[in-house]
């Protein structure tokens, strides 16, 4: 398990773009399960139908790629790295994400060579596919630290 503090060391995203809340089981360089509490408090819901919130997809993506990013993150060679989207592949939404839902997050890396990133991954709410596909990124050195 990884709370949000320690994935706040690996990840640098922060309020109200840190759309990891824990980690609940990995297996560093190659597998990630991790949770999304959606609220009805989330900024993007003010804007995004109000009358009706819908999480958008592209924050579904973004989420299933710092959990992944958390997985490879994780490794001694990239520590201080940033992972930094390359491509999006194939991906497909089929259940929408509303207030109170807990979106479970899964990410299995299918490739990593020499920093180059393609994973399969996969949202989930109360075992329902709400996004699946794969996604493609690349870390790279950061100036901060």
């Amino acid at each position: 398990m990884m709370d949000n503090m320690e994935i706040r060391k690996i990840i640098p995203h922060r309020y109200p773009f840190l759309l990891v809340d824990k980690v609940i089981e990995m297996e560093k360089g190659l597998s990630v399960t991790a949770i999304k509490n959606v609220t009805v408090n989330e900024p993007f819901f003010q804007g995004h139908f109000p009358h009706r919130p819908i999480m958008p997809g592209v924050l579904i993506v973004e989420a299933l790629a710092q959990a992944t990013g958390v997985c490879i993150g994780s490794l001694d060679e990239n520590k201080g790295k940033l992972g930094v989207f390359t491509g999006i592949e194939l991906m497909k939404f089929r259940r929408q994400v509303v207030p109170g839902d807990i979106l479970l997050l899964k990410g299995t890396v299918i490739q990593n060579r020499r920093g180059l990133v393609k994973a399969e991954v996969i949202a989930t709410v109360d075992g329902q596919v709400a996004a699946e596909g794969m996604i493609k990124f690349v870390m790279l050195d950061s100036d901060q630290e």
